[in-house]
């Protein structure tokens, strides 16, 4: 049963930008804060043992971003994990702001993105950021000014890879004229499949989807309902098939579920030792689109 099997690394590996191998099951570390991702967690120590535990399960993709606290997520992930170990890619993100719990106010001013990148750097003890990701883009702001301060930090090694979150196609094309973007980072999942057309190109163009909220099954997870019959079919918990459908649905997926409690953790990188048969991803994806259209 899949929850005997806790090793990201069963779900295979991709190289973002081609050449920086991640396991396809990252961890999403937005949970270790507090209430309205804001401020310090409730229980400071168990979200301290599920960052240690996260590359012990083979996870080597943590995701965070400066405004998950705000810096409160890229702190706790440095004093968990830091000297960090071999091969832990950490990706973070700008482009947001936090006037208070659950607010985020977009800005991609170029002032301010140095200005986030550099705090990233010092919170995160990098010298360099494997994956940084513009949170959104800001509609206040010229894209190109946003994209265009992006290329000269990544010219000035301040970064690896560059990423981009809730966008569509066009606007990761219009990116993709300043700098190359390795990935991109939507809301997806079994009960919200707005952004099917953004993962049919990152799979044609080699870009890796990193589908952000992937537990997520609605109706679907109900009892009775195609989740819940599949997983009790196969021994297996909801999310760990919502999250199975995920890295089936395309080689280029990269689901970064996140949680606060290790019994969680573990739940969920179990879904990687999970494999769904051809009938299953076809009774789930026909119950998924019929949802998204009722």
């Amino acid at each position: 049963m899949a929850q005997n099997i806790a090793d990201a690394q069963a779900a295979g590996t991709l190289r973002l930008g081609g050449d920086l191998p991640v396991h396809r099951l990252g961890f999403g570390a937005m949970r270790v804060t507090g209430k309205g991702i804001w401020g310090p967690p409730q229980d400071r120590e168990e979200c301290l043992r599920v960052l240690r535990r996260v590359p012990e399960l083979g996870v080597n993709l943590i995701d965070t971003a400066d405004s998950y606290g705000p810096h409160v997520s890229e702190e706790l992930i440095a004093e968990a994990l830091y000297p960090y170990p071999e091969g832990l890619v950490i990706a973070t993100k700008a482009g947001l702001e936090r006037p208070g719990p659950d607010e985020w106010t977009p800005n991609g001013r170029p002032e301010h993105l140095r200005r986030a990148i550099d705090g990233s750097l010092r919170r995160l003890r990098v010298e360099r950021i494997d994956l940084y990701q513009l949170h959104r883009i800001d509609p206040q702001v010229p894209a190109d000014e946003q994209f265009g301060m992006l290329a000269e930090l990544q010219r000035e090694g301040k970064f690896r890879h560059f990423g981009l979150s809730e966008v569509g196609v066009d606007e990761i094309q219009a990116a993709r004229r300043v700098l190359p973007v390795v990935s991109v980072q939507n809301r997806y999942n079994l009960a919200d499949r707005e952004w099917e057309p953004v993962v049919d190109f990152c799979d044609a163009e080699g870009i890796a989807f990193i589908p952000w909220f992937p537990l997520a099954a609605g109706p679907l997870a109900r009892e009775g309902g195609p989740v819940d019959r599949i997983a009790r079919r196969l021994g297996a918990t909801p999310g760990q098939v919502a999250l199975a459908w995920l890295l089936r649905r395309s080689p280029m997926m990269l689901p970064i579920p996140g949680t606060s409690r290790v019994k969680h953790l573990e739940e969920n990188v179990a879904a990687a030792g999970l494999s769904l048969d051809d009938d299953a991803m076809r009774e789930l994806d026909e119950a998924s689109r019929g949802a998204g259209e009722s």
